[in-house]
């Protein structure tokens, strides 16, 4: 069946990496990475996103399962969920972000009929079973069979520039694909650490993201972050500076979106 004239001019406007999400493997048959994209790009558009969450709600865990089968799969599909979903909910209630806390740990997300909350989506599934205020040194003694699941198999620590909670510190939101998510990953460490790293030379004193600080275990203490800091080229090979961590702005900051151009 021909496409219709205005489906294929929209495919023309729209940038090549959106173009990839306007179909699903095979009729009848949804593609739940491709709905997480085109969720979060409705998200950044303004769009309706009733159908897309209709979906993720009505999908069957077991489909939904088998077809994130492995971490790759897994890191695109709950990236680009976790930051559809803060937009779309802070957009319709800014209020909410008054009490972060409960804002994050309110199970407002429906996926496959399980109501889940972005701390689970977080810490749950991104992080592997980690308690959240535990600076990453301790994990879940008993996490939920949904969370069981669909978790990474490994954490990365490399999710923690990709995470868009709403705040003015924040990274960037960009929309994650499987086939692509390690180069993704790498390119938003190195943007986000460019832009928010100090290093002053005649103090010998770096200044990270607090972030780095509030998941210290996850970037493997300060030996391995300083191995980070130097693979990104954010400080020379043979410097050992004193480590200190930057004020978080929590300030409310919505629709920031990665550009092709800033990384």
């Amino acid at each position: 069946m021909q496409k219709p004239v205005f489906y294929l001019f929209l495919m023309l406007l729209l940038p090549a990496h959106f173009c990839v999400f306007a179909q699903s493997k095979a009729p009848g048959k949804t593609d739940f990475i491709r709905t997480s994209q085109n969720f979060l790009y409705a998200a950044k558009s303004g769009e309706n996103t009733s159908a897309y969450l209709d979906t993720l709600k009505n999908a069957d865990e077991n489909s939904l399962s088998n077809q994130l089968k492995n971490d790759q799969k897994r890191l695109a599909f709950w990236l680009n969920l976790y930051n559809g979903f803060t937009q779309v909910l802070l957009k319709k209630t800014p209020d909410q972000y008054k009490t972060r806390n409960s804002f994050f740990s309110s199970k407002q997300i429906n996926i496959a009929g399980e109501l889940i909350s972005l701390d689970l989506i977080e810490h749950g599934i991104l992080r592997h079973s980690k308690i959240k205020w535990s600076l990453g040194y301790l994990g879940k003694i008993f996490p939920s069979a949904f969370e069981k699941k669909f978790r990474v198999e490994k954490l990365d620590y490399r999710i923690h520039f990709a995470l868009n909670c709403g705040a003015k510190s924040c990274p960037p939101i960009a929309f994650y694909d499987p086939n692509k998510i390690d180069k993704q990953l790498n390119v938003a460490v190195k943007t986000y650490l460019k832009g928010e790293c100090a290093y002053d030379q005649s103090k010998n004193v770096m200044q990270v993201p607090a972030l780095m600080g509030w998941f210290r275990h996850d970037f493997g203490e300060k030996k391995h972050l300083l191995e980070i800091l130097k693979q990104n080229q954010i400080i020379p090979a043979n410097s050992n500076p004193k480590i200190q961590f930057k004020k978080y702005d929590w300030s409310l900051y919505l629709n920031n979106y990665k550009t092709e151009n800033n990384g």
